[in-house]
């Protein structure tokens, strides 16, 4: 069916509104977005609507009005979603709201945001019913490609060109803060060896592996060891494990020990970054250090560092075959391994063979 109203490149909106709540990573793959509409319709006011802790890592972009829906609140938050938007439209409706985020509680949010046009993604993608709260969907060539791609199929649909561009905010109080813990005479190796802290998680590595890439590092490359992560009892747990395993290597343990923007400056200020499919590895990417990806559980090709996929560590393709007897051809995309022994199928030496590529040994 033919869109009953659309834009292009020469007739964009007034108004719009970006649905995206979560998670970090997401949110880094969603930039190069915003960085289209704001080159091709400059003059478009833009609404971002994001999670509470997302929100952090965003929150310096300028010229963009952030609503922050606090999941937390439970149904009140659909409430006060609905009165932020009423007082910032004043009762008026957003010319085009683009659905980016494939969950109930983001489409349930889209009902309480009046918009003319709800783009969202394709009928293959459309989990969640999502299809049922939009009105429009994208129609990408094929659906087998990287989220930051999905992302793009959105201004893609308008016509317009992507820019493949994040310019992510860097605060230089941040990074002051993080240039006095760190020892800046040593090129830094930051592992942040954690996902999320999710009982079904199954996309981290070792501690043991881990260890024997801190003493490589810092036996062989004199660089110093900085353990990054959140606050959960898992990745204290992981860090400290590290720290006893290594031979050699003194990590410098920063897990639960930085905000948002700390943590930022700090994947700036890395020369490498290692982790497995978590936001900070996509973040590090965004900010051009070099990137080391674990993948055995996820497709690199559907969720890698976009700007590193020739660093990854992919054992993916390997762990499909062995655990759900398929092929790269024949798996649905991005389908996951389920089991947390897949993991080990990556080796300290392709590790190694990464971080080889990256120093020219």
């Amino acid at each position: 069916m033919a869109p009953s109203q659309t834009f292009s490149r020469a007739d964009a909106p007034a108004t719009l509104c970006l649905l995206r709540l979560s998670a970090l990573g997401d949110i880094t793959h969603v930039l190069p977005t915003l960085r289209t509409l704001q080159k091709h319709w400059p003059d478009t006011d833009i609404t971002w609507i994001i999670g509470k802790t997302e929100y952090q890592l965003v929150k310096e972009i300028k010229d963009i009005h952030f609503i922050i829906f606090d999941k937390s609140a439970g149904f009140s938050s659909y409430i006060e979603l609905g009165r932020q938007i009423k007082q910032h439209l004043g009762g008026n409706r957003f010319d085009l709201l683009l659905h980016m985020q494939l969950s109930l509680r983001a489409s349930v949010a889209s009902l309480f945001i009046p918009a003319s046009i709800k783009l969202g993604f394709d009928k293959e993608r459309a989990k969640d019913l999502q299809s049922l709260f939009c009105n429009q969907q994208i129609t990408p060539a094929s659906t087998r490609q990287h989220v930051l791609d999905s992302f793009l199929e959105f201004p893609r649909y308008f016509g317009l060109e992507p820019v493949i561009d994040w310019q992510l905010p860097v605060s230089e109080t941040a990074r002051e803060t993080m240039k006095k813990q760190l020892p800046m005479d040593k090129k830094l190796f930051i592992i942040n060896p954690c996902a999320v802290a999710k009982s079904k998680n199954w996309r981290n590595w070792s501690a043991e592996g881990y260890a024997a890439i801190a003493d490589f590092v810092s036996d062989s490359l004199g660089m110093q060891v900085v353990l990054s992560g959140g606050s959960s009892q898992l990745e204290n747990d992981t860090a400290n494990k590290i720290i006893s395993l290594c031979a050699s290597a003194r990590p410098l343990n920063l897990v639960a020990s930085t905000s948002i923007d700390e943590m930022v400056a700090l994947l700036q200020l890395a020369d490498i970054v290692l982790a497995p499919d978590t936001g900070p590895v996509h973040i590090a990417s965004a900010l051009g250090t070099d990137t080391i990806g674990l993948y055995a559980s996820t497709n690199p090709e559907r969720a890698g560092p976009y700007n590193h996929q020739q660093y990854v560590a992919n054992k993916y393709p390997q762990a499909l075959l062995k655990y759900n007897n398929k092929t790269i051809e024949d798996a649905p995309w991005g389908e996951r391994i389920k089991t947390a022994e897949c993991m080990t199928l990556i080796t300290v030496d392709d590790v190694i063979q990464q971080i080889q590529k990256i120093v020219q040994i």
